[in-house]
């Protein structure tokens, strides 16, 4: 081994934020440096379209978001590494100053965590100085797409189970130790109902839950001896995985501890079959109470077949296929500048390539219900005149500091009442007849085709001449 080896474990803590970023953004911000940028500068964080097979997504990561920007600090050690970088050879020195003394003391607004939104309509919206609202692009993307794929997902799972207890089962398969308790969070808000991930337990205070391993049945002579030792440690959580050898073989040994036996666990083979065997076989014993858990690689399609089936499944264990969002692995949410300040006034800024036109100025969502239902979203400047619809983005950060707080729990909840606000053709799998009305007011239509025109304006000829 090399005498200078250091082994660590790369686990992120608030202190190592401020380089968990892509090097542009602080080589755009060495730039910006001493060079007389703009006064102000808002960016828009939204998603150009949905993913396949989404007909909605869920808005997660807010909470975290406002903690990375109140804590995000440059280091004297990051900044001696930042010093001996090539890219930052010819750098003056004021710039790791400026770092040094880097606070985020914008203004944040977004919706409420929870929130059901649709393309185009901004979910989070940052205002500050160009440096520091640029500065935190990657850290507010990185948080925001990824639990908002897997709250998205998870709002699938949770319709597509019913009345059915949800636990997520996640941690091994996802992308590591902060993404799995990340998912448990994500999946909790959702909908679901506990978590296997202990850490999100105690952080988090989402209910955990747990079985067995096959392994812990194999370290015994057979299941009976297995069952008989986990039930006398565990009277009152005896939830016994029953399929390390034979199933139904499984159940039967597991009946035999009476009342003491919570339920029985179902991880493999058809689980339709063995559900309704094993609800038989409980009740003829009179362990009419005793529920039935499935789990091994469900997600919401497979438990809207297993219900279709009437299978008599009162738990459903859910973990690669929501840690991982395996039909759509990524939400390709955007942080956009859409305005800068100049000489005290606001001046609009847009982007206009191929397909990705955004349009300029901070903006407002508002929407409308009938009947309890959402009918129709309209997206229009921030400050105009609103209808009859309900704002949906509001302040939460001031001078740096988190206002209007609420917590996971009113996320959960909120995100609860959302989703029995869908319109009917959006709360189910199946591709909705027609996409949901997302209405760009026509003042920003006419904002748009204003500065199209200013910077048609100072483009060069493209005569010959």
């Amino acid at each position: 081994m090399s005498a200078d080896y250091r082994p660590q474990a790369l686990c992120l803590g608030e202190g190592d934020l401020s380089l968990a970023t892509d090097l542009y953004q602080l080589t755009m911000a060495a730039v910006y440096h001493g060079r007389r940028p703009p006064a102000g500068a808002t960016f828009e964080l939204f998603v150009r379209r949905l993913p396949a097979r989404r007909n909605f997504l869920v808005f997660a990561g807010l909470e975290q978001a406002l903690a990375s920007l109140r804590a995000l600090r440059f280091s004297g050690e990051q900044l001696d590494y930042l010093r001996r970088l090539p890219q930052f050879g010819g750098v003056e020195p004021s710039f790791f100053d400026e770092l040094a003394g880097f606070r985020f003391r914008g203004e944040v607004w977004a919706m409420r965590e929870g929130s059901v939104f649709f393309p185009g309509e901004p979910v989070l919206r940052v205002t500050g100085s160009l440096l520091e609202a640029q500065l935190v692009e990657t850290v507010l993307l990185s948080i925001v797409n990824f639990q908002t794929a897997i709250a998205s997902k998870a709002a699938r799972i949770r319709l597509a189970a019913g009345d059915a207890q949800l636990a997520e089962f996640g941690g091994r398969r996802a992308h590591g130790p902060q993404a799995a308790t990340w998912v448990a969070r994500a999946a909790w808000l959702a909908g679901f109902d506990s978590t296997s991930n202990v850490l999100a337990g105690q952080r988090l205070g989402v209910p955990v839950v747990g079985t067995m391993a096959h392994s812990f049945v194999m370290s015994y002579g057979g299941e009976r001896e297995a069952f008989a030792r986990f039930a006398e440690r565990f009277p009152e959580h005896s939830i016994l995985l029953v399929d390390t050898y034979d199933s139904l073989d499984g159940v039967r040994k597991a009946i035999e501890l009476g009342p003491r036996l919570k339920g029985v666990r179902l991880d493999s083979g058809d689980l339709a079959a063995l559900a309704f065997e094993a609800r038989r076989l409980l009740d003829a014993a009179g362990l009419t109470e005793t529920r039935v858990f499935a789990s091994g690689d469900l997600d919401e399609n497979r438990i809207t077949e297993l219900r279709a089936a009437g299978a008599p499944i009162d738990a459903f264990g859910v973990g690669t296929r929501l840690a991982t969002s395996s039909d759509t692995p990524y939400v390709g949410g955007i942080y956009k500048l859409v305005e800068v300040e100049e000489n005290g006034r606001a001046v609009p800024r847009f982007k206009d390539s191929p397909g990705k036109t955004t349009y300029p100025g901070k903006k407002q969502v508002e929407r409308r219900l009938s009947g309890g239902r959402m009918t129709a979203d309209r997206v229009l400047a921030h400050g105009a005149a609103g209808g009859d619809g309900e704002p949906l983005l509001e302040q939460v950060m001031r001078d740096g500091e988190p206002v209007a707080a609420r917590g996971l729990s009113e996320a959960r909840r909120h995100c609860r009442r959302e989703l029995t606000r869908l319109p009917e053709e959006l709360a189910t799998l199946a591709p909705p007849p027609r996409a949901y009305p997302v209405q760009i007011d026509r003042s920003l239509e006419r904002l748009l085709e204003r500065e199209r025109s200013r910077v048609a304006a100072q483009s060069p000829s493209q005569g010959s001449g």
